[in-house]
């Protein structure tokens, strides 16, 4: 009896996406020239993803629906109630928003206060769109560069006395108070805020300009922010985030966890995310959207952050798990060989995505760009007919 089906998920055309990686991942002409910016995989109601079943195709949450214990399994359904991950394949051309997302309590109340408030779900200046958190694991498919969590202490100080534009905020970060300095920035009137930044941004471009700075520098991501020229006032204050955070770079299949609470940001680059099934983004600066500054500040967690980039944990000589410290999600890669063969076993919903090589499993074929979602409970073999790789997502309760 089948128990894997090919999966259909949905494109994203936000503007700080790409227009090659995907379309040619996918086998598709884009003519047009569309961003592509987000593949998406899951059940979210923004964009369901669609099952090719003997029956026909059908959406996943239908499917999931009208017989959540066959889909997703007992304990998920008792846990959680529905699929409660969300995967994604990225491609980001031009750098996303500084952002943070809520714990599940704290979702719940923003949640519930703006229903109150008559705040439309669609409306864009809505910050949560339902009452869960939104933890993330990512893995590079290229060298990816991001921005994570603050600075350690002392980085952070080198950093502020580094530029003579930030003289004047080197007081706000005595004790190490990270809250105050991020708080006191975000929170001064924008003639302020622009005497600070213009001078800084007109530096960033001439020593880019020079071929002074790399990717490792906090004035090449500026500048690129502002390639087409530095505005005359308003400028964007995240644009100061991007100097008092961690600036990181991953190679290809290196991946990194970020969890509620966490300042990010990501810079460049392709890669593949699973997160828990939610929409809420709290937004401080450097993106056209809704930025709420005062409600981002009360979701942050104003602590240091020291990078952990995850290689991948073997489980055996095929596949590697990526450590997720939540229970709503987990992630492994399979690394097969041609003709080789290695079987997995679902506990619960899992979807099967090929980035690399041509594999055989349960009555289908998938290539590179395709995807699979397997029944909970189900014996499923995996046979390569060229070198594969291929992520796994799970729900590891």
């Amino acid at each position: 009896m089948q128990k894997a089906y090919k999966l259909q998920g949905k494109f994203r055309h936000y503007d700080w996406g790409g227009t090659n990686f995907l379309p040619n991942l996918m086998g598709i002409e884009n003519v047009n020239h569309l961003p592509y910016a987000e593949y998406w995989m899951g059940a979210h109601p923004s964009a369901e993803s669609v099952v090719a079943t003997p029956n026909g195709e059908h959406s996943l949450a239908e499917l999931i629906s009208e017989n959540p214990i066959k889909w997703l399994g007992e304990k998920t359904v008792s846990v959680f109630g529905s699929l409660p991950y969300l995967f994604k394949i990225l491609d980001v051309l031009h750098m996303l928003s500084i952002q943070v997302h809520p714990t599940i309590p704290n979702a719940v109340i923003g949640y519930e206060k703006e229903q109150n408030a008559g705040v439309p779900i669609a409306a864009a200046n809505r910050n949560y769109k339902d009452k869960n958190h939104k933890p993330e694991v990512m893995v590079a498919l290229s060298d990816f560069w991001l921005l994570h969590g603050f600075l350690p202490p002392e980085k952070l100080a080198e950093r502020l006395h580094q530029y003579s534009q930030f003289s004047s905020l080197i007081k706000e970060f005595e004790g190490r108070n990270y809250k105050h300095l991020y708080t006191h920035f975000m929170q001064l009137p924008m003639e302020v805020s622009d005497q600070i930044l213009k001078p800084l941004l007109m530096e960033a471009a001439a020593a880019v300009k020079s071929g002074k700075v790399t990717k490792s520098d906090p004035h090449y991501w500026a500048n690129k922010y502002y390639a087409a020229g530095i505005p005359f006032n308003n400028i964007d204050k995240g644009i100061f985030s991007i100097y008092i955070l961690n600036i990181l770079q991953l190679s290809k299949y290196e991946g990194i966890f970020q969890g509620a609470g966490l300042l990010h940001a990501y810079l460049e680059g392709q890669n593949i995310e699973l997160m828990a099934n939610s929409d809420n983004v709290l937004r401080g600066g450097l993106t056209p959207k809704h930025v709420d500054s005062d409600e981002l500040i009360q979701q942050v967690n104003f602590i240091p952050t020291y990078p952990t980039i995850l290689k991948g944990d073997f489980i055996n000589a095929q596949e590697t798990n990526f450590i997720c410290p939540v229970p709503d999600f987990g992630l492994t890669k399979i690394v097969l060989a041609a003709g080789e063969t290695y079987t997995i076993t679902s506990n619960s919903m899992e979807m099967l995505l090929v980035m690399e090589g041509f594999v055989l499993l349960d009555q289908l074929t998938l290539t590179a760009g395709e995807s699979a979602v397997v029944e909970a409970a189900a014996k499923i073999k995996l046979v390569a007919q060229k070198p594969t790789v291929l992520f796994k997502s799970f729900v590891p309760i």
